[in-house]
């Protein structure tokens, strides 16, 4: 889930971050009006004309008769075929992310919180490849993405990263000379590049080996001396 630029911190030694905000937490979206039946046939032709076809090759014709909605209502509701796209994913990464602060609570330490957060991305990735692909391939080429609700919710999410790696810094558990914004950049990219290859080529993904491995490397890097 790459983020866009930003100001990163400067990588020089200095004592650890006071702990994070409390409020601090993913971007949300004002309420949206619930999605009339054929909205939803839509959204849901859409997730299954995906499973065989990339995105550029379906068409809005295709998408109602799968539907069995009008075509009209493409640009009615959403409009156009790439708003519809964006609402799928959007869905999709609510989701994901209602799951994953689920998943963390009560979990003691940084550290285990980012092995938990590896652990379900790459979980979500492998098991739902419908959600992998909108996200790796087909939204990243169109310079709108980058102004959507869903890129916005990609940004919160990356916050729950950098809350995680704050956090480990100011409990000791992190080393204090290292920069926050730059690992979680690491931790998104590493997660995507040793996913990629299975997403393009429909392989299998080995979640807990290739998670393991990961935390392994990851927090050899990140670890302060007495943890």
């Amino acid at each position: 889930m790459i983020q866009g630029p930003e100001k990163t911190d400067e990588i020089v030694r200095r004592p650890p971050p006071a702990p994070p905000a409390a409020g601090r937490r993913v971007k949300t979206e004002p309420a949206r009006k619930p999605l009339p039946p054929a909205g939803i046939k839509l959204a849901q032709a859409l997730r299954l004309l995906l499973a065989a076809k990339d995105f550029n090759s379906i068409t809005t014709a295709e998408i109602a008769r799968e539907a069995g909605a009008n075509e009209a209502l493409i640009y009615r509701y959403f409009g156009d075929k790439r708003g519809l796209l964006h609402y799928v994913l959007r869905e999709y990464l609510e989701a994901y992310i209602s799951q994953t602060e689920h998943a963390v609570k009560g979990i003691q330490g940084a550290l285990n919180k980012v092995r938990k957060l590896i652990w379900s991305h790459m979980n979500f990735y492998s098991s739902d490849r419908v959600f992998s692909k909108i996200l790796l391939l087909e939204v990243r080429n169109d310079p709108g993405y980058w102004q959507s609700e869903p890129y916005r919710l990609i940004q919160g999410y990356g916050d729950i990263i950098l809350e995680m790696l704050e956090e480990g810094m100011a409990n000791g558990e992190i080393r204090p000379d290292v920069s926050p914004s730059y690992w979680r950049q690491l931790i998104l990219g590493a997660i995507e590049h040793l996913c990629l290859p299975a997403i393009i080529f429909n392989h299998e993904i080995d979640v807990d080996f290739m998670a393991g491995q990961m935390c392994d490397m990851v927090f050899f890097g990140l670890k302060a001396e007495r943890v």
